[in-house]
Protein backbone atom coordinates (compact mmCIF):
# COMPACT_ATOMS: atom_id res chain seq x y z
CA UNK A 1 0.00 0.00 0.00
CA UNK A 2 1.61 3.24 -1.45
CA UNK A 3 1.26 5.88 1.63
CA UNK A 4 0.55 8.83 -0.71
CA UNK A 5 -2.49 7.53 -1.52
CA UNK A 6 -3.68 4.97 2.01
CA UNK A 7 -5.47 8.12 3.49
CA UNK A 8 -6.75 9.39 0.75
CA UNK A 9 -10.12 8.00 1.01
CA UNK A 10 -10.64 9.40 4.18
CA UNK A 11 -9.17 12.28 3.79
CA UNK A 12 -11.59 13.23 1.29
CA UNK A 13 -14.82 12.36 2.96
CA UNK A 14 -12.60 14.56 5.77
CA UNK A 15 -12.86 17.57 3.60
CA UNK A 16 -16.21 17.25 3.00
CA UNK A 17 -17.14 17.67 6.35
CA UNK A 18 -17.29 14.03 7.82
CA UNK A 19 -15.11 13.22 10.76
CA UNK A 20 -14.25 10.85 12.08
CA UNK A 21 -14.59 8.51 8.86
CA UNK A 22 -14.41 4.93 9.67
CA UNK A 23 -12.90 1.75 7.51
CA UNK A 24 -14.98 -1.58 7.64
CA UNK A 25 -14.45 -5.20 6.02
CA UNK A 26 -15.13 -8.96 6.79
CA UNK A 27 -13.58 -11.97 6.90
CA UNK A 28 -15.25 -15.51 6.74
CA UNK A 29 -17.46 -15.04 4.04
CA UNK A 30 -16.96 -18.73 2.07
CA UNK A 31 -15.98 -21.10 4.64
CA UNK A 32 -18.12 -24.16 5.74
CA UNK A 33 -18.28 -23.40 9.30
CA UNK A 34 -18.10 -20.72 12.10
CA UNK A 35 -19.45 -17.14 12.13
CA UNK A 36 -18.60 -14.38 9.37
CA UNK A 37 -16.60 -11.93 11.25
CA UNK A 38 -16.34 -7.98 10.54
CA UNK A 39 -14.27 -4.82 11.91
CA UNK A 40 -14.68 -1.34 11.94
CA UNK A 41 -11.39 0.86 12.63
CA UNK A 42 -11.28 4.85 13.40
CA UNK A 43 -7.78 6.36 12.50
CA UNK A 44 -5.79 9.11 13.15
CA UNK A 45 -5.52 11.15 10.92
CA UNK A 46 -1.98 11.49 10.63
CA UNK A 47 -1.16 7.61 10.41
CA UNK A 48 1.54 5.76 9.40
CA UNK A 49 2.07 1.57 9.60
CA UNK A 50 4.54 -0.17 7.82
CA UNK A 51 3.51 -3.62 5.71
CA UNK A 52 -0.05 -2.39 6.78
CA UNK A 53 -2.00 -3.80 3.26
CA UNK A 54 -4.86 -5.92 2.51
CA UNK A 55 -4.72 -8.98 5.40
CA UNK A 56 -5.16 -11.92 1.95
CA UNK A 57 -1.54 -10.56 1.18
CA UNK A 58 0.07 -10.64 4.46
CA UNK A 59 1.47 -13.91 6.78
CA UNK A 60 -0.40 -15.15 9.66
CA UNK A 61 2.77 -13.62 11.57
CA UNK A 62 2.67 -10.09 10.08
CA UNK A 63 -0.92 -10.42 10.47
CA UNK A 64 -1.10 -10.64 14.10
CA UNK A 65 2.18 -8.38 14.61
CA UNK A 66 -0.30 -5.63 12.97
CA UNK A 67 -2.87 -6.66 15.09
CA UNK A 68 -1.71 -5.41 18.10
CA UNK A 69 -0.32 -2.21 16.19
CA UNK A 70 -3.79 -1.13 15.22
CA UNK A 71 -5.55 -1.81 17.89
CA UNK A 72 -2.91 0.56 19.81
CA UNK A 73 -2.78 3.08 17.26
CA UNK A 74 -6.28 3.66 16.33
CA UNK A 75 -8.27 6.28 17.31
CA UNK A 76 -11.42 3.25 17.55
CA UNK A 77 -12.02 -0.02 16.85
CA UNK A 78 -14.35 -2.77 16.74
CA UNK A 79 -14.86 -6.76 16.04
CA UNK A 80 -18.03 -8.01 16.22
CA UNK A 81 -19.50 -11.12 13.97
CA UNK A 82 -22.60 -13.06 12.53
CA UNK A 83 -23.01 -16.52 13.75
CA UNK A 84 -23.60 -19.60 11.71
CA UNK A 85 -26.90 -20.15 12.67
CA UNK A 86 -27.74 -16.31 11.73
CA UNK A 87 -26.07 -17.05 8.25
CA UNK A 88 -28.28 -20.03 8.00
CA UNK A 89 -31.01 -17.44 8.70
CA UNK A 90 -30.63 -14.31 6.82
CA UNK A 91 -27.93 -15.40 4.40
CA UNK A 92 -24.51 -14.81 3.97
CA UNK A 93 -24.46 -11.04 2.39
CA UNK A 94 -27.30 -10.30 5.14
CA UNK A 95 -25.70 -12.08 7.57
CA UNK A 96 -22.15 -10.02 6.38
CA UNK A 97 -23.87 -7.07 6.39
CA UNK A 98 -25.69 -7.34 10.19
CA UNK A 99 -21.73 -8.05 11.37
CA UNK A 100 -20.75 -5.05 9.72
CA UNK A 101 -23.70 -2.91 11.70
CA UNK A 102 -22.53 -4.19 14.52
CA UNK A 103 -18.84 -3.43 13.96
CA UNK A 104 -19.65 0.14 13.49
CA UNK A 105 -22.05 0.38 15.94
CA UNK A 106 -19.78 -1.04 18.55
CA UNK A 107 -17.15 1.75 18.16
CA UNK A 108 -16.13 3.62 21.44
CA UNK A 109 -16.01 6.76 19.04
CA UNK A 110 -19.13 6.89 17.04
CA UNK A 111 -18.35 7.24 13.25
CA UNK A 112 -20.16 9.83 11.15
CA UNK A 113 -18.88 7.95 7.65
CA UNK A 114 -17.88 4.91 6.70
CA UNK A 115 -15.75 2.80 3.78
CA UNK A 116 -16.80 -0.63 2.94
CA UNK A 117 -14.89 -3.11 0.71
CA UNK A 118 -16.36 -4.36 -1.75
CA UNK A 119 -19.33 -3.37 -4.26
CA UNK A 120 -21.99 -3.71 -1.82
CA UNK A 121 -23.37 -0.86 0.99
CA UNK A 122 -24.81 -2.46 4.14
CA UNK A 123 -27.47 -0.68 6.02
CA UNK A 124 -25.97 1.60 8.16
CA UNK A 125 -27.00 4.26 10.72
CA UNK A 126 -24.41 6.89 8.93
CA UNK A 127 -23.72 7.59 5.23
CA UNK A 128 -20.80 5.58 3.80
CA UNK A 129 -19.39 4.78 0.28
CA UNK A 130 -18.20 1.42 -0.88
CA UNK A 131 -14.54 0.85 -2.97
CA UNK A 132 -13.56 -2.25 -4.72
CA UNK A 133 -10.65 -3.72 -3.53
CA UNK A 134 -10.47 -0.96 -0.56
CA UNK A 135 -8.54 -3.07 1.39
CA UNK A 136 -5.58 -2.05 -0.73
CA UNK A 137 -6.59 1.52 -1.27
CA UNK A 138 -7.46 2.21 1.94
CA UNK A 139 -5.39 2.32 5.13
CA UNK A 140 -8.38 2.06 7.51
CA UNK A 141 -9.84 -0.82 5.43
CA UNK A 142 -6.98 -2.68 5.79
CA UNK A 143 -6.84 -2.23 9.11
CA UNK A 144 -10.56 -3.61 9.48
CA UNK A 145 -9.82 -6.37 7.08
CA UNK A 146 -6.61 -7.41 9.49
CA UNK A 147 -8.57 -7.55 12.72
CA UNK A 148 -11.85 -9.14 11.18
CA UNK A 149 -9.15 -12.19 9.84
CA UNK A 150 -6.96 -12.33 12.56
CA UNK A 151 -9.79 -12.40 15.47
CA UNK A 152 -11.55 -14.91 13.41
CA UNK A 153 -8.42 -17.29 12.59
CA UNK A 154 -8.10 -16.71 16.64
CA UNK A 155 -11.74 -18.05 16.72
CA UNK A 156 -11.01 -21.24 14.95
CA UNK A 157 -8.05 -22.13 16.91
CA UNK A 158 -10.44 -22.21 19.67
CA UNK A 159 -12.57 -24.43 17.66
CA UNK A 160 -9.53 -26.28 16.28
CA UNK A 161 -9.61 -26.91 20.15
CA UNK A 162 -13.09 -28.42 20.84
CA UNK A 163 -13.11 -29.95 17.73
CA UNK A 164 -10.29 -31.86 17.28
CA UNK A 165 -11.32 -34.35 14.32
CA UNK A 166 -12.32 -31.78 11.87
CA UNK A 167 -9.15 -29.83 12.29
CA UNK A 168 -10.02 -26.04 11.83
CA UNK A 169 -6.27 -24.74 12.50
CA UNK A 170 -5.70 -26.15 9.24
CA UNK A 171 -8.26 -25.22 6.84
CA UNK A 172 -10.01 -22.36 8.80
CA UNK A 173 -13.54 -23.87 7.77
CA UNK A 174 -13.09 -23.54 4.08
CA UNK A 175 -14.24 -26.05 1.81
CA UNK A 176 -10.75 -28.03 0.98
CA UNK A 177 -10.53 -31.19 0.42
CA UNK A 178 -9.28 -31.80 3.50
CA UNK A 179 -12.34 -30.67 5.40
CA UNK A 180 -14.65 -32.40 3.19
CA UNK A 181 -13.14 -35.56 3.90
CA UNK A 182 -13.50 -34.71 7.20
CA UNK A 183 -17.36 -33.63 7.10
CA UNK A 184 -18.07 -37.14 5.22
CA UNK A 185 -16.23 -38.97 8.02
CA UNK A 186 -17.48 -36.76 10.91
CA UNK A 187 -20.54 -35.34 9.88
CA UNK A 188 -21.19 -31.77 11.09
CA UNK A 189 -20.89 -30.35 14.04
CA UNK A 190 -22.36 -27.52 16.18
CA UNK A 191 -20.43 -24.67 14.46
CA UNK A 192 -20.95 -25.97 10.66
CA UNK A 193 -23.15 -24.05 8.37
CA UNK A 194 -26.00 -26.21 7.03
CA UNK A 195 -26.89 -23.85 4.74
CA UNK A 196 -23.06 -24.17 3.42
CA UNK A 197 -23.54 -28.00 3.47
CA UNK A 198 -26.05 -28.80 0.44
CA UNK A 199 -23.46 -30.09 -2.10
CA UNK A 200 -22.37 -32.37 0.42
CA UNK A 201 -24.60 -34.01 2.28
CA UNK A 202 -28.48 -34.67 1.49
CA UNK A 203 -31.65 -32.62 3.01
CA UNK A 204 -32.16 -36.13 4.69
CA UNK A 205 -28.64 -36.37 5.77
CA UNK A 206 -28.53 -33.08 7.52
CA UNK A 207 -31.91 -33.72 9.28
CA UNK A 208 -30.28 -37.04 10.74
CA UNK A 209 -27.27 -35.39 12.12
CA UNK A 210 -29.62 -32.74 13.75
CA UNK A 211 -31.62 -35.55 15.47
CA UNK A 212 -28.25 -36.97 16.35
CA UNK A 213 -27.17 -33.53 18.20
Amino acid sequence: MEECRALDFERRAQAGGFSPVCGIDEAGRGPLAAPVYAAAVILPETFALPGLDDSKKLSAKMREALFGAICEQAVAWCVASASEREIDSLNILQATFLAMRRACEGLSVPAVYALIDGNRMPQLSIPGETIVKGDSLSASIAAASILAKVSRDRYMQEMDARYPQYQFAKHKGYGTKLHVELLRRYGPCPIHRRSFLKKIFTPEELAAYEQKQ
